[in-house]
């Protein structure tokens, strides 16, 4: 995919415990319609999309009666997989970004390489286990999901925080401003796949 073609997808992922349809624009401007059924879930995506400039539509219909590992792992996936195929052979973007974002006392910064490479660096601590009905657990799962289906490094690190509603939402605001920068297309190298391999 060059860098003038269209950074659009849309995705559907069934299985026995989830289906997941999604639809993904790295050209946006931050909208988003967001359906997982897991409140604070939908409130995190929102808040990625917004400060990613993504347009992000989710519908999910999981197994909430057993509990909401399996939908927010497979909205991680997904949104990975989105993510992978919206890049394409990756001409043109910045690769890197970094974004180190407050919240009241919590402060947490996320680093991104769109190396092709999955890995997911996790330092955070929750004081609690849930976050409204969410387990704070939850968390780690998701951004590993959408790390190793887009095959990106991502480093998540707590800097300080006390409250996990903030602690949450400082790592999903720090994703999307690193994700920013690093699918943003460089005017210097349009047409550059960024490594010295040529492919990335």
């Amino acid at each position: 995919m060059s860098s003038t073609q269209p950074r659009r997808v849309a995705l559907t992922r069934s299985t026995a415990e989830t289906t997941i349809t999604l639809t993904l624009d790295l050209d946006g401007t931050g909208q988003s319609h967001i359906a997982t059924g897991i409140g604070f879930l939908d409130h995190m995506l929102t808040a990625l999309a917004r400060h990613a400039l993504f347009d992000l539509a989710v519908e999910a219909k999981g197994d909430l009666e057993v509990d909401f590992h399996h939908t927010t792992e497979d909205v991680g996936i997904v949104l990975g997989q989105a993510l992978a195929k919206a890049l394409g052979e990756k001409r043109g973007v910045r690769r890197f970004g970094s974004a180190l974002i407050p919240l009241d006392e919590a402060l947490a910064e996320a680093v991104v390489d769109l190396s092709g490479r999955a890995y997911l660096a996790w330092d955070v601590t929750f004081a609690r286990d849930t976050v409204g009905e969410m387990d704070t657990e939850l968390f780690e799962e998701f951004f590993r999901a959408l790390a190793f289906n887009a095959a990106i490094t991502l480093h998540l690190t707590q800097r300080t925080g006390r409250n996990s509603h903030h602690i949450a939402e400082t790592l999903f605001k720090a994703t999307a401003r690193a994700l920013r920068q690093a699918v943003e297309i460089d005017p210097r190298a349009a047409a550059l796949v960024p490594s010295t391999k040529g492919v990335l």
